[in-house]
């Protein structure tokens, strides 16, 4: 039986920075194929009974910031928990990334990892089309192993059913 995972994600989110990594290393040790599937969760929010962050009460918004730095503490990894560019749109990183999908999965899983640094650990605009062009052309997943490549099929925006 063959492993695959569909690999839903926003560029912006402090969770796929914080996590994309770890998920790359796991896909890789047990073989799994991996289709990255980029979405909008402006579009998702309002159809799952989900808050933009803005909207959340204070108490919430303060507990997420207790959770990505006891994260961030605990996976080692930087993370700046008020990066000068949050939020920002994730649509044209979200662009290169389907865009990197063409020189396959590996071209597009780095591009996401270089994303999430420049915009939470770097303090980058990844709405800014040279911060997302630096990070396209930042070497990434040459010298590793590569990921099991996946047939490709259409990308839905994941609002009502994925």
């Amino acid at each position: 039986m063959s492993k695959h995972v569909d690999y839903y994600l926003t560029p912006v989110s402090p969770y796929t920075y914080l996590g994309h990594d770890r998920f790359v290393a796991i896909a890789r040790k047990h073989g799994a194929s991996v289709a990255v599937k980029p979405i909008d969760l402006g579009e998702v929010f309002p159809v799952s009974g989900g808050l933009p962050l803005s909207k959340r009460p204070p108490q919430r918004q303060a507990y997420r910031l207790m959770e990505l730095r006891r994260w961030s503490h605990w996976l080692q990894v930087p993370l700046n928990l008020h990066p000068a560019h949050f939020p920002t749109s994730a649509n044209l990183a979200s662009r290169f990334v389907l865009a990197a999908l063409e020189e396959g999965i590996d071209a597009a899983l780095g591009l996401v990892g270089a994303l999430g640094r420049a915009l939470w650990a770097e303090d980058r605009d990844i709405a800014d089309p040279a911060t997302v062009a630096a990070a396209a052309s930042r070497p990434r997943a040459a010298t590793r192993p590569r990921l099991p490549r996946v047939p490709k099929r259409p990308i839905s925006p994941c609002t009502t059913r994925c």
